[in-house]
């Protein structure tokens, strides 16, 4: 457990790690404060938009939706690898989920397979959305992949925690499907090798 990165902490970390990074204006400042707490941090979890177009997807992603406000993640990635930053702070991308995987995450073990949604995941995970329409059709660039990558390392090396803290959403909540197109086990070897 570990308190949240100030905005100034997150952008120094994600470009220590070599990521490219878009400041979309007041991202520093848009977060759901007020609607839940921010912390104690975890881990990060990482997710597909299933939507197309970087502009489009950093604005819904920035607004959020009728019943979901945003920002929706704090960082959305991008087919070209650029990270645009639109959130610091709780966001609205986790929901509830396994209280079981969270303390998996704590304890950075395997987790076990993901059954209740009996914990709120905003208060623990950094969260990214990247651009992809979740077909498993829709192609994972290189320099998206690598900036996934790039991000969980950024976060895990700040805080200390190894590949173990990195999961995808549909390893938190019952029914969610992202990321399709890549395995989290592929992308935390990534991170592991990453962060020697």
């Amino acid at each position: 457990m570990a308190p949240p990165m100030s905005a100034n902490e997150f952008l120094a970390a994600l470009r220590r790690e070599g990521a490219t990074v878009v400041e979309v204006d007041g991202w520093r400042h848009h977060n759901r404060a007020g609607h839940g707490p921010w912390g104690p941090v975890n881990g990060v979890m990482i997710h597909h938009t299933a939507s197309s177009g970087t502009d489009s997807t950093v604005r819904l992603c920035w607004n959020g939706y009728d019943r979901l406000p945003g920002p929706l993640c704090h960082g959305v990635i991008a087919k070209d690898g650029r990270i645009h930053l639109v959130g610091c702070g709780r966001a609205n991308h986790a929901g509830a989920g396994d209280g079981d995987v969270l303390q998996a995450v704590i304890a950075e073990k395997r987790l076990p397979p993901v059954r209740w949604a009996d914990t709120d995941g905003n208060v623990h995970f950094y969260g990214f959305e990247c651009v992809n329409l979740g077909d498993g059709e829709d192609p994972w660039p290189d320099e998206q992949l690598l900036a996934a990558e790039q991000v969980a390392a950024a976060i895990c090396r700040y805080h200390g925690w190894t590949e173990r803290s990195v999961i995808g959403h549909l390893e938190w909540r019952p029914g969610k499907t992202d990321p399709v197109g890549f395995s989290m086990e592929q992308l935390r070897e990534r991170v592991r090798e990453r962060l020697k």
